[in-house]
């Protein structure tokens, strides 16, 4: 069964609940069961009634919580993109790109593998899914090379990047982990091994990216200064 990402908050005893933590358990709880739904199924094929016995209440209820069935796929796409950027930010605070590229497939390899169901809804929905949640999906996946993009520009070596620049550098790398996770989904999660040539095979895609950046000519032929160590220059 599939599962949301672990972002949800620890809710006291039902008995002894407000009511905001009422909705709010509701509201996940509807959630969890559109989600364990999707397992070999398209978004599209649920309805607001199999989503709203699976979770517990009556159909009624389910307006409560979302307008429609559209606004609940949009609040399982934001959820997990949020949590997922956030851990991929921790990750590159690594003070060298071998350290920051390390960190960044260890940290969505474990996000992967901790709601792989979720992922393969988010993998099918993006290429065949109906056309307001490709839309989502393809707005976080900017939004987490938008945020790349800024943290490339904070390092000193890339500092007379253009912006145009940096945002493609991001996009090539971004495209590279989506490919990854396309690859980890379709390895069994009993294969370990498997899984690690697919984790080493999107490391070394990564860093020749790098490498890539540091021939790069800029708009006026100018070779681009290639990145190095940032520990390496003063910032």
């Amino acid at each position: 069964m599939a599962t949301r990402p672990h972002t949800r908050r620890r809710h006291r005893p039902h008995d002894h609940e407000t009511r905001a933590e009422r909705k709010l358990r509701t509201r996940e709880a509807l959630l969890d069961g559109a989600l364990s739904m999707l397992d070999d199924r398209p978004f599209a094929s649920l309805s607001l009634r199999e989503v709203s016995r699976a979770a517990g209440i009556s159909p009624a209820a389910f307006y409560r919580h979302f307008q429609d069935m559209d606004e609940l796929g949009f609040a399982l796409v934001d959820e997990s993109f949020a949590r997922l950027r956030e851990m991929l930010r921790s990750a590159r605070e690594s003070d060298d790109y071998e350290g920051a590229i390390r960190n960044s497939v260890a940290v969505l390899a474990r996000h992967v593998h901790e709601n792989r169901g979720y992922f393969q809804f988010i993998a099918r929905e993006r290429g065949s899914g109906v056309p307001a949640l490709r839309r989502a999906i393809r707005g976080e996946i900017r939004l987490i090379t938008s945020e790349l993009a800024t943290d490339l520009a904070r390092f000193p070596e890339l500092r007379s990047w253009s912006s145009g620049d940096l945002g493609m550098a991001a996009a090539l790398m971004v495209a590279t982990m989506v490919a990854t996770v396309e690859e980890l989904l379709n390895v069994p999660s009993s294969d370990p091994p498997a899984e690690q040539r697919v984790l080493d095979v999107g490391e070394r895609q990564l860093r020749l990216i790098v490498l890539g950046m540091g021939q790069w000519r800029g708009p006026d032929g100018e070779l681009e200064p290639p990145p190095t160590r940032p520990g390496s220059a003063s910032r």
